[in-house]
């Protein structure tokens, strides 16, 4: 018994391995698809070689590799980590904006509208996150080499989550909800300034006073919006169709 106890304990075939062969094993897994393989490597390398450069490099690329191979919540835990260690390191800007692009390309439903579901219930904490790494980034890092595409992500989610919150606020107006949709509607022109969104903002928040027989605030906001948007589709056609999703312009 004590023969194959001893038999099955799992066999270490790094041992023995310098940290620099540990570290080119996990990235030529990490190169040919392996990262499930490439993680407990880098984790390896990161306890041989603690407190040196190299342990740094195989936090960042397992957290690359753990975002690659599908676990987005233990890489942006492996980030955070990161960040909180070595605040100081050259490596935080791209810290940073790995950490923007998993967030960005997360799945948590602020896209998820498209299948028609009830939006009231999406989630757009992963955006936010997103934003506000990236915004870090743009702060501390102005010249960084990441700090280009970050504007850009950054201007693409303020985007989405005016665009987002416009389409919660139609889909109170649409059930009655007026209230609800002012709510809404003046949530989104306040957070999102200059938006393309904010057009149907303020339509949306002059029909809803409409139906509240809301009047004064109506002409005021009716005001406001051709004023900024003098040949507001809205104005000249009202809602789009129901069934036409709202990235379909044509």
């Amino acid at each position: 018994m004590m023969l194959a106890a001893c038999s099955s304990k799992p066999v270490d075939k790094t041992a023995g391995w310098s940290p620099n062969r540990i570290y080119a094993e996990a990235k030529d897994e990490m190169g040919s698809g392996g990262y499930d393989k490439a993680v407990p490597l880098f984790e390896t390398l990161e306890g041989r070689a603690a407190g040196t450069p190299l342990a740094q490099q195989a936090q960042l690329d397992k957290a690359y590799s753990q975002y690659k191979d599908g676990q987005k919540a233990e890489a942006v835990a492996t980030l955070d980590r990161f960040l909180r260690l070595h605040p100081a390191s050259p490596a935080v800007d791209y810290a940073l904006y790995m950490k923007g692009v998993i967030n960005f390309n997360d799945e948590l439903g602020l896209f998820s509208f498209l299948s028609r579901q009830d939006l009231s219930e999406r989630d757009q904490r992963a955006a936010k996150e997103a934003f506000e790494s990236f915004k870090e980034l743009v702060t501390r890092f102005p010249d960084s080499r990441y700090t280009p595409d970050a504007r850009a992500r950054m201007r693409y989610t303020v985007n989405a989550l005016a665009q987002y919150e416009v389409h919660v606020a139609r889909y109170y107006y649409n059930r009655g909800a007026y209230v609800a949709a002012v709510n809404r509607a003046q949530q989104a022109i306040a957070d999102y300034r200059d938006a393309p969104a904010l057009e149907e903002a303020l339509y949306i928040l002059m029909k809803s006073y409409d139906k509240l027989g809301m009047n004064e605030l109506r002409d005021d906001t009716e005001r406001v919006l051709t004023q900024n948007y003098p040949n507001s589709e809205f104005m000249a056609r009202g809602f789009r169709r129901k069934d036409t999703p709202w990235w379909q312009i044509w």
